[in-house]
């Protein structure tokens, strides 16, 4: 074995100019294996930057919009209460002392609507927003409560009490089929309703 080591080594490198050898002896074959382990080495340690890190390989698009909510402001500050307004202004309330009708009655009460149904449109946009979005079925329910928020909006344009009330049923569908699957129970909070 003693006398393999002290045979000179011949190792070809590809990006060089062809037939260079390097000739080691058993000094210098020490070294160069020890540098070489230390190459290979370092080859092996994880390369990708942590999760949070702002460095990669390609250049970082920065992207044009801030998060400000988490997904627990965004329902309670923003779709609930566009939710509300919409619920609050359909159907019929019948009591022992006779039957209220919710629909606005006044050019400002149908404004409000039309409001408060662009924001839960649009709300659903932000459900599917980069960080946000939390797989393909919460993708579809954002989609559907943007497609329930555009039938209210319609409705409440057109002063269409039936089909604000239609539009309130398919945002509420959709409010429950997404919480049955993604709804996160706490103390402050019961299921949904």
């Amino acid at each position: 074995m003693y006398q393999q080591q002290k045979k000179l080594w011949q190792i070809r490198f590809q990006n060089t100019p062809p037939k260079v050898t390097v000739k080691l002896t058993r000094n210098g074959c020490t070294q160069f294996m020890l540098v070489i382990m230390g190459v290979l080495l370092s080859a092996c340690v994880d390369q990708t930057p942590p999760a949070n890190s702002t460095q990669s390989s390609a250049p970082e698009v920065q992207q044009p919009y801030q998060v400000v909510t988490n997904i627990h402001e965004t329902m309670a500050w923003i779709l609930d209460p566009a939710a509300d307004v919409i619920w609050d202004s359909a159907g019929t309330i019948i009591t022992a002392q006779g039957s209220e009708e919710l629909a606005p009655t006044t050019a400002e009460g149908w404004a409000k609507v039309v409001n408060a149904a662009a924001v839960l449109s649009e709300a659903g946009n932000l459900l599917m927003m980069p960080g946000r979005a939390a797989g393909d079925d919460w993708i579809e329910y954002s989609r559907g409560l943007v497609d329930a928020g555009q039938l209210a909006l319609k409705a409440a344009q057109a002063q269409d009490s039936d089909a604000l009330f239609d539009a309130g049923g398919r945002i509420f569908q959709v409010c429950k089929a997404c919480h049955a699957q993604y709804w996160v129970k706490s103390d402050e909070t019961d299921e949904f309703e």
